[in-house]
């Protein structure tokens, strides 16, 4: 049971759950299969600048309303009207909606129930776990209607399973089931209710440390791709920033206590 609800236009909310640590951003545009309208898009950053701002949020989790697709993409009805330099000038608010997800500095978990594709599997490739159930299907189709992965997909897929398997899965624009998914390593937990797991996995998450877990991600997405003596400079940053916190402090108090923390956040 959520405990707040927050509209961002008409096509996505943000509910608190936890005590208010877990905030799930829903896509609710179920008519359209969550097709990322230039609206739409908007409202997912000004969800994202929300969330990244409330320092009350330990954990994320993107999910959808819809019952046949978490999100299928770029809204290509509306790109259909569009000429060039209309096309041009969306760019920068589509973009703003997954570098809004994927710099959320709270770990995020994507629950996956139907269509992910395109841009909607971006939106999940961009969360920092993805939860999905039987009825997942998961893809980068754009090159069989003209276009590239936009959402980050070139990008993070490649990070995801590596250079050959993702070049295969985009250069194909095949679709992939969920079963297949997970012996891929496109999708992390298999779940009889998306949803359902993906909320229980990120409450797991949101009763550690909020410092230390916004910290770990931030080693983590920083540290990627460097080589190993700047990575580790990175992750020492990042232990200073939370060894020296008042969760640490509380951490260590509540561990010789045997009682549950209270994490101050700071």
């Amino acid at each position: 049971m959520s405990e707040s609800e927050q509209r961002f236009g008409e096509f996505v909310a943000v509910r608190k759950h936890e005590h208010g640590h877990v905030a799930e951003l829903v896509l609710d545009r179920p008519k359209a299969m969550n097709a990322v309208s230039t609206e739409m898009a908007r409202s997912i950053r000004a969800a994202c600048d929300a969330l990244a701002a409330d320092r009350e949020v330990r954990v994320g989790v993107v999910s959808s309303t819809s019952e046949r697709a978490f999100c299928v993409g770029a809204d290509l009805k509306e790109r259909n009207s569009f000429s060039d330099a209309d096309l041009s000038r969306q760019r920068p608010t589509t973009r703003g909606a997954y570098t809004g997800v994927l710099e959320l500095p709270m770990p995020t978990v994507a629950a996956v129930h139907g269509f992910a594709l395109g841009g909607g599997f971006e939106l999940a490739l961009s969360c920092d776990v993805i939860v999905a159930d039987a009825t997942a299907v998961v893809g980068l189709p754009e090159v069989s209607v003209g276009v590239i992965p936009g959402g980050g997909g070139t990008q993070l897929l490649p990070r995801r399973v590596g250079a050959a398997r993702a070049a295969e899965l985009v250069f194909t624009a095949r679709r992939v089931e969920a079963a297949e998914a997970r012996e891929l390593g496109l999708v992390d937990v298999l779940a009889e209710d998306a949803r359902t797991e993906a909320l229980a996995l990120a409450a797991r998450m949101a009763a550690n440390s909020p410092v230390g877990l916004r910290n770990a991600k931030k080693a983590m997405r920083l540290g990627h791709g460097l080589d190993l003596r700047a990575g580790l400079e990175v992750e020492d940053a990042a232990w200073r920033a939370t060894a020296f916190s008042g969760d640490r402090a509380e951490g260590v108090a509540a561990f010789n206590e045997k009682r549950k923390p209270q994490w101050p956040g700071e």
